[in-house]
């Protein structure tokens, strides 16, 4: 037997150490098969609170919702399940969209813009045009919202090119400054044609990447002129929360929440700090006290890859941690995931075949799944930690009493958690499971190797 300090956890309570009866004179029998015991214990402090919990979501950006829309009406209703179901998916509660700024009669790709031409110039009269459809975006979003999605966070790539100095909306450049108060206006607009639709646009978004030049839509902004910028759309857009910057790295977006941080006319319009995590990874929080969201990623990669835990960089595995990572390191209150669905050598959470028709599920969609479906809008995260490093826990305490501790075990051996509190429910995912419920017996919970355990305990 182990001799020295058993840590004994109980939910929401600090570690209680009992020591044991005394050194032993007896030879170590051979280690016994199974799971390690209380050294793997993990300690929830539900006192301690960090952040507010607002959602998690996909972006369909880019037209890709005109992919499903190809499929047979029953698999269009698989795949909204799969997003927004919590029950048969994830539960997305945040939806993503594009603003558009290609000319009209643009290609799969191209988001047309609603005002495709210049009207005359910044001061003439707008010239804006709606379908109703906006690249097929208006179907999912309603779609979300018959699901319960209220967060409609709406964001713009690039203006169109004639307000721009290079008079292209692809390949960077700016906006001139002439056109900012129409830039604006033109991005305000867009909210009240979603509002005609039903649809209310919560976060409004008015650059993607603005570090960045891309050979599509993209637009370059100083993180000076996002501060003067914002100044610029807050009171033009009143009623919808204010995002910036969507930096293309989490380190260089702190430069972004600095220069609004450091001006209290752009701090008031501002309500959420957002950065990607493609040039660096979320490594911290953003230096604001307002909420912050991980508005976009996904890994790098030339192939489908539909398992869990392949080694890749592209997994199910991979996902969990980027995930649990944003939470407890960077503090986020969001994670938006890029895309909810594709083609090709995708890595979004499903590929779209649209030769056979079809669609394929990767294990990123349960890894983000574990997370999006338990902890809901308005969950707080609370203090936790776990005696063996091969776990990553996070805990959450939802606004309906409900518990969720997330345990992410890195290691290949399995380990056990005694003493979880309450009537529990464990969801299991790893290569053969996504999210399979067991219930919690005799207060113990067995965190499989290589595995994603989700532990949710009633309030």
């Amino acid at each position: 037997m182990w001799r020295g300090v058993v840590a004994i956890t109980l939910l929401g309570l600090p570690a209680v150490h009992v020591p044991s009866a005394g050194p032993s004179t007896d030879p170590p029998p051979d280690p016994a098969p199974g799971p390690s015991a209380a050294a793997a214990a993990i300690t929830v402090r539900e006192h301690v609170h960090h952040q507010a919990i607002d959602g998690f979501g996909i972006s369909q950006a880019f037209r890709r919702n005109e992919l499903v829309r190809a499929l047979p009406e029953a698999q269009q209703r698989e795949i909204l399940d799969l997003w927004f179901d919590r029950g048969k998916g994830a539960g997305l509660s945040i939806l993503r969209l594009g603003i558009g700024s290609s000319p009209a009669g643009s290609p799969y790709d191209h988001m047309v813009s609603i005002q495709p031409e210049d009207p005359g110039g910044p001061d003439a009269p707008p010239r804006y045009v709606w379908d109703g459809d906006d690249n097929s975006q208006v179907w999912v979003a309603k779609a979300a919202k018959e699901y319960g999605v209220r967060r409609f966070f709406a964001d713009a790539w690039s203006a169109p090119g004639y307000m721009k100095d290079n008079g292209d909306d692809k390949n960077g450049g700016s906006l001139k400054p002439e056109w900012r108060a129409a830039y604006a206006r033109y991005l305000a607009q867009y909210t009240r044609f979603y509002a005609r639709e039903g649809i209310r646009i919560t976060d409004l978004g008015f650059t993607n990447e603005p570090d960045w030049t891309a050979t599509y839509a993209s637009m370059r902004f100083t993180p000076a002129e996002a501060a003067e910028f914002a100044k610029v759309l807050g009171p033009i857009a009143k009623g919808v929360d204010v995002v910036c910057c969507d930096s293309f790295g989490w380190n260089e977006a702190k430069a972004y929440t600095a220069a609004i941080e450091a001006d209290p006319q752009a701090r008031r319009w501002v309500k959420t700090h957002t950065g990607h995590t493609y040039a660096s990874p979320v490594d911290g929080p953003l230096p604001t006290a307002r909420r912050t969201w991980m508005s976009e990623w996904n890994p790098n990669g030339s192939t489908w890859d539909e398992r869990w835990d392949d080694g890749g960089g592209s997994d199910g595995m991979t996902i969990a941690s980027a995930v649990h990572d944003a939470l407890t390191l960077g503090n986020v209150s969001g994670y938006v995931y890029w895309l909810g669905a594709s083609r090709g050598a995708t890595r979004a959470l499903l590929q779209i075949d649209e030769t056979a028709r079809t669609y394929h599920v990767s294990k990123r969609l349960w890894a983000l799944a574990a997370y999006s479906r338990f902890i809901r809008p308005g969950a707080v995260r609370v203090d936790a930690s776990a005696a063996d490093p091969a776990l990553k826990v996070s805990a959450f305490r939802n606004a309906d009493g409900s518990r969720v501790v997330e345990v992410l075990n890195t290691g290949t051996a399995p380990v056990t958690w005694s003493d979880v509190r309450g009537r529990a429910t464990a969801y299991l995912t790893d290569e053969t499971n996504d999210l399979t419920p067991s219930p919690v017996r005799n207060r113990t919970v067995t965190l499989a190797p290589r595995a994603l355990t989700t532990v949710v305990v009633d309030g």
